[in-house]
């Protein structure tokens, strides 16, 4: 499992739960680890990659990891999530984090509306 923190964005643990091709039971698994290490290193943002689907799979991965997401921001586990395609000036929630954390506008991703990302704000 490569993990890394992009060079030019130190503030973003990049996390690749798609790599090796999973199935959705250990990409969840990947995803609780992962958190879990970027908590003990102190890392804030996390951007998950976990694909869309876009090989005719369905994306089932995607959808997987966005629910687990979506429950663990509803019971405080994260702060919260922004789903690759709403990583955008644009968007109300991502504008607010880019508020607080400048360093994150030089993302390659963001405004891409790339589903196979989503940023996690511990």
């Amino acid at each position: 499992m490569k993990r890394r923190d992009d060079p030019g964005q130190s503030s973003i643990r990049i996390v690749n739960l798609e790599e090796g091709r999973p199935t959705v039971y250990q990409a969840l698994g990947r995803l609780n680890y992962e958190l879990g290490v970027a908590r003990r290193k102190g890392s804030e943002i996390v951007k998950l990659v976990h694909g869309y689907g876009s090989s005719g799979a369905g994306g089932d991965i995607r959808i997987a990891v966005q629910r687990r997401l979506v429950e663990m921001a509803r019971d405080g586990q994260i702060r919260s999530c922004i789903f690759g395609e709403d990583w955008s000036k644009a968007d109300e929630h991502t504008w607010s984090l880019l508020q607080s954390r400048p360093d994150l506008k030089q993302d390659k991703h963001l405004g891409r509306k790339n589903l196979g990302i989503t940023v996690v704000v511990l």
